[in-house]
């Protein structure tokens, strides 16, 4: 697995101590300079389509049943590897010290029949929906909301890795 950066959300994390982790798989689906990302009409940011992996899921399965869920788009292709990020926060679990997310980011294509999103009751109230948007535009909206009083936890890690996938175009 090639590590593109680790993030850490709260100061002083002992990432060696007690830790949950989850293992999450985020999906790039490029057309050009145009990326298929999820955005928030609530706070305004753009993510790259994908979550948690479930028991038993491999993680083209997880991308399948995510980009389903959050785009209504069909997989046609699991591709290559980019890479992941790791992010360290505070675990809400209290047995635990440490909360440790993995994102695997893969490249992928997906089919031109959108159907309807299968959202979960938090995606519903962020007003998640699958858009088509130049990667500058992408980094342009997500970098300005840095400064913002809502920023999204993902925003960082989604900024990251817009700016690595600018620069390997």
């Amino acid at each position: 697995m090639h590590i593109l950066t680790e993030i850490h959300r709260a100061e002083r994390i002992n990432i060696h101590s007690k830790t949950i982790h989850r293992t999450a798989v985020r999906a790039v689906i490029q057309r050009g300079r145009d990326l298929l990302m999820v955005y928030s009409a609530n706070v305004g940011d753009y993510k790259f389509p994908g979550g948690g992996v479930d028991d038993g899921e491999s993680h083209g399965q997880a991308l399948r049943r995510e980009i389903r869920e959050e785009c209504g788009a069909r997989l046609v292709e699991f591709g290559r590897s980019i890479g992941a990020v790791i992010e360290y926060n505070i675990p809400v679990e209290a047995e635990y010290d440490v909360f440790k997310m993995t994102s695997h980011y893969y490249f992928c294509q997906v089919s031109d029949d959108f159907g309807a999103q299968k959202l979960d009751g938090y995606e519903k109230d962020l007003g998640f929906k699958p858009v088509w948007v130049n990667i500058d535009e992408a980094i342009s909206v997500n970098q300005s909301l840095l400064n913002s009083d809502k920023i999204p936890e993902w925003l960082k890690r989604e900024l990251f890795v817009l700016n690595y996938i600018r620069r390997l175009m």
